[in-house]
């Protein structure tokens, strides 16, 4: 009797969860590749790949382009709150990030000189930063801010507690409105390679713009999370006008 082959993916898909789970698959552990493991299972690949989906959808194992298949470290979730990041309350507050940071000068074009709201080859200043958790990639962030209101200085790399990354729309005294729009997409190819993360694996994408008093946008930021051990959390708080009670 010929088994289907929904039944051998479970199966394969099964002995390696278990394989994980005992720990004879370690965290960080390379699988052998697909074609071994295809001929292990004595199936062909298409059936292999799709076991191997299986668990990547369980968030056991992840493909890295170019690189196999590996068992996923142990993720820690990154929660987004108000214009910030920081930790859930199950997660140490004191766990250091090391930031990597980017800049250059560049001229305002297309979509971001919409965003900054300034004519085409507006002069910005653009920051690229990159979070890493230990080895591991935490987020990226692109931040544009009028080159008139860049600092004179940023270092290349630091170590930043966790929620402290630098947020360049501060450097304007007052500030007027956050205004973010979020979306979960697929990576792009860049990002997935930066993050590496796996290409079917998705990403939770905000668009951070930040407004002064005056009606200036002093920032722009595209930052990027991945998607399966991240949250974004919003909180409107409301001041009471109690003037009215007043006799």
């Amino acid at each position: 009797m010929i088994r289907p082959v929904s039944s051998r993916r479970d199966a394969i898909a099964g002995d390696l969860r278990n394989q994980i789970v005992t720990g004879r698959l370690k965290a960080g552990e390379r699988l052998p590749s697909e074609p071994d493991l295809a001929a292990r299972y004595a199936v062909s690949l298409p059936t292999l790949r799709s076991a191997l989906a299986v668990l990547q959808g369980e968030g056991l194992i992840e493909k890295m382009h170019g690189r196999g298949n590996f068992v996923r470290r142990p993720l820690r979730r990154i929660t987004y709150v108000g214009g910030v990041r920081c930790p859930d309350a199950d997660t140490p507050g004191d766990t250091a990030l090391r930031v990597t940071i980017r800049t250059a000068k560049i001229r305002a074009r297309g979509q971001l000189a919409a965003l900054m709201n300034v004519p085409a080859r507006s002069p910005l200043t653009e920051f690229i930063c990159l979070a890493h958790e230990g080895e591991a990639p935490h987020s990226l962030a692109r931040i544009y801010v009028p080159r008139d209101l860049a600092p004179a200085a940023v270092p290349e790399e630091s170590t930043l507690r966790f929620g402290a990354l630098v947020n360049l729309g501060n450097l304007h005294p007052r500030l007027a409105e956050v205004q973010e729009r979020v979306r979960v997409r697929l990576p792009t190819q860049e990002e997935a390679s930066i993050l590496q993360l796996g290409s079917a694996w998705a990403v939770l994408a905000i668009t951070r713009v930040i407004t002064d008093t005056a009606g200036r946008v002093v920032e722009t930021a595209f930052l990027v999370f991945p998607g399966d051990h991240a949250d974004a959390v919003f909180i409107t708080r409301h001041q009471s006008d109690d003037r009215g009670m007043e006799e």
